[in-house]
C-alpha cells in the first residue's frame, strides 16, 4: 500500500448507512431528542407499546449507533465560553489535515469536519475571549501546511440542535 494511500485512510471515514427504522423508533428517537431523561414507562405512554418492549428498541437503537449517547446539553455562555467561532482551514496536505484532528481533544473545540469546498476542515470553537481565540487561532496557524485560516464569530445562535429523526431516509 503506497504511503499516500495510507495517509489518506487514517482521515477518511467509513460510509454511513441509514439504518432500518419504523415509525416507532423515529417517535421514540423524537422524544429522547427533546429529554433523553425520560424512562421507559413515560416512552411507553408516548408510543403506546410496554415499557419492556420500548426498552428492547432502545437497546437496539444504541446496538445499532443510532443513538450514539446519552448527554446533557451544556449552555457555553453559562459556562464562561461566549465566544462561538468557525473556522475554516485550508491545508496542503493530509499529513496537516490529520495534524488538525489532533485538536479534537481540546476542550473549545465542539465540532471537527474534514470538508469539500473552500477549505479543508471545519472546526467549532467555543472561547472564553478574544484573547484565547487568537491564541487558539495561532496554534492551528503554526502548524506546517496550514495555507489559511477563516474564522467567522456568531453574533447570535437562534437554533443549534442534532438530526431530527423524521427527516431520516426511509
Amino acid at each position: 500500500m503506497s504511503a499516500l494511500k495510507k495517509e489518506t485512510d487514517v482521515v477518511r471515514q467509513t460510509r454511513h448507512h441509514p439504518a432500518e427504522l419504523d415509525a416507532i423508533d423515529r417517535r421514540i428517537l423524537g422524544a429522547l431528542a427533546k429529554d433523553a431523561s425520560r424512562s421507559y414507562a413515560e416512552l411507553s405512554k408516548i408510543v403506546n407499546l410496554s415499557a419492556p418492549a420500548v426498552h428492547d428498541r432502545v437497546k437496539r437503537l444504541k446496538r445499532d449507533g443510532v443513538i450514539k449517547g446519552t448527554v446533557a446539553i451544556l449552555d457555553g455562555c453559562k459556562l464562561g465560553r461566549t465566544l462561538l467561532t468557525f473556522l475554516v482551514v485550508d491545508t496542503s496536505s493530509y499529513k496537516a489535515t490529520r495534524e488538525l484532528l489532533t485538536f479534537a481533544d481540546r476542550p473549545e473545540v465542539e465540532e471537527l469536519h474534514t470538508v469539500a469546498g473552500d477549505g479543508c476542515v471545519l472546526v467549532k470553537v467555543r472561547a472564553v475571549d478574544t484573547e484565547s481565540l487568537e491564541n487558539f487561532l495561532m496554534e492551528i496557524q503554526s502548524l506546517e501546511g496550514v495555507r489559511s485560516v477563516r474564522s467567522y464569530i456568531a453574533l447570535s445562535t437562534f437554533l443549534e440542535r442534532g438530526p431530527s429523526p423524521d427527516q431520516a431516509v426511509h
